[in-house]
């Protein structure tokens, strides 16, 4: 399928800050109309500088960003069209909520009838449409986030970016936060572009999510593929929880044959084509380890272990198990699960090939 030429194109673009050191190296990212992207990844991986390049707020040192197939790298900010929501709301202390909101209509000049029903739009959008007359000073965290958001919104942006914008808020308020971003996102069909370092809050809302490191995107794809499918080792540790065992190839092939380092040999994906005789590491997420007992173990891909600690998490069970004297080994499981082992216990685990992956 031939996908419609894209509203931004990121081409050939590399940034430093010292004439030396790459922020961001050859990027070349397409970003759709009306998908929310997120940018995610640790401290440092050029996804901040990767979203103010397009706001306009840093330049690039080489590449161009197109809009729309016109070049806007050249392009002050206030001429992009962009909403632009910080994690620090950015909202003027002195000035009613109205007119917080209202400010980007004022700049550009529009008339007072048409300025009074676009701010009362945008603060129905966000559910705070009876407070116009109140300050920031008098809002919670919460109620001032949305107030940013309405002010991006006013003007029509042809895109919305946000720059951790609930980082501030408490691990209830953002999570209820995350949701209805996603509902205003699908209610408008604008396009959204979201910077985090929060893996959880960029599978909780993305269409796609690109995964930053050093200054480049490791992978970048849908919230599936991206947490099922990781294409490498970084990804895979970055994006979720792991159990990862150490080991090397002895029979290559797009499904490879491993002796890990604990002494049992198994079968995973071969992700990364790594050869016999390679150093790899194989990884599996939690919940898709099976915690067999002696009697109902597979005959392959199985590990004797012993489980160290048992963690109640409201809605599942994840034990903390150990493979010898050395590899920590998290599994998952259902409250109702069959077996329900204890600590101190010998359980067997057992590494379904399809998703156990392989790394060089």
């Amino acid at each position: 399928m031939t996908l419609p030429e894209p509203l931004v194109r990121f081409t050939g673009i590399q940034k430093s800050y010292d004439g030396t050191t790459l922020v961001v190296s050859d990027l070349n990212l397409d970003i759709q109309s009306g998908e929310f992207l997120s940018l995610l990844g640790p401290s440092g991986s050029g996804k901040t500088t990767t979203l103010m390049m397009l706001a306009g707020f840093e330049s690039p040192t080489s590449g161009e960003i197109l809009l729309k197939g016109t070049p806007i790298t050249r392009t002050p900010p206030h001429k992009r069209n962009f909403g632009m929501v910080f994690q620090n709301y950015a909202l003027f202390p002195h000035l009613s909520i109205a007119d917080n909101v209202a400010y980007p209509l004022t700049v550009r000049k529009l008339g007072k009838a048409e300025r009074e029903a676009k701010v009362l739009r945008a603060l129905d959008m966000v559910q705070m449409g009876t407070l116009g007359n109140r300050f920031p000073g008098q809002l919670s965290g919460g109620q001032q986030q949305r107030v940013a958001l309405a002010r991006a919104l006013v003007f029509d942006p042809q895109l919305v970016l946000m720059d951790e914008p609930l980082g501030a808020l408490d691990k209830q308020l953002r999570e209820h936060m995350q949701l209805e971003l996603k509902e205003l996102h699908h209610k408008l069909g604008l396009t959204f572009v979201y910077v985090t370092h929060d893996q959880s809050e960029a599978l909780t809302m993305s269409n796609r999510v690109a995964v930053f490191n050093d200054g480049i995107i490791q992978q970048i794809d849908t919230v599936t593929r991206l947490y099922e499918t990781p294409s490498n080792r970084f990804v895979a540790g970055f994006v979720g929880d792991n159990t990862v065992l150490n080991g090397q190839v002895t029979t290559a092939g797009e499904s490879c044959q491993v002796q890990l380092d604990v002494g049992v040999a198994v079968s995973g994906v071969n992700v990364n084509r790594s050869r016999a005789a390679d150093r790899v590491k194989a990884c599996i997420r939690p919940e898709r380890i099976r915690v067999c007992a002696p009697e109902l173990r597979p005959d392959h891909n199985c590990v004797q272990a012993q489980v160290h600690d048992v963690i109640y998490l409201g809605d599942h069970l994840r034990l903390r198990c150990k493979i010898g004297s050395e590899v920590d080994v998290t599994a998952k499981i259902a409250l109702d699960a069959p077996l329900q082992p204890n600590a101190g216990e010998a359980v067997w685990l057992h590494f379904p090939p399809e998703h156990l992956r392989i790394y060089a």
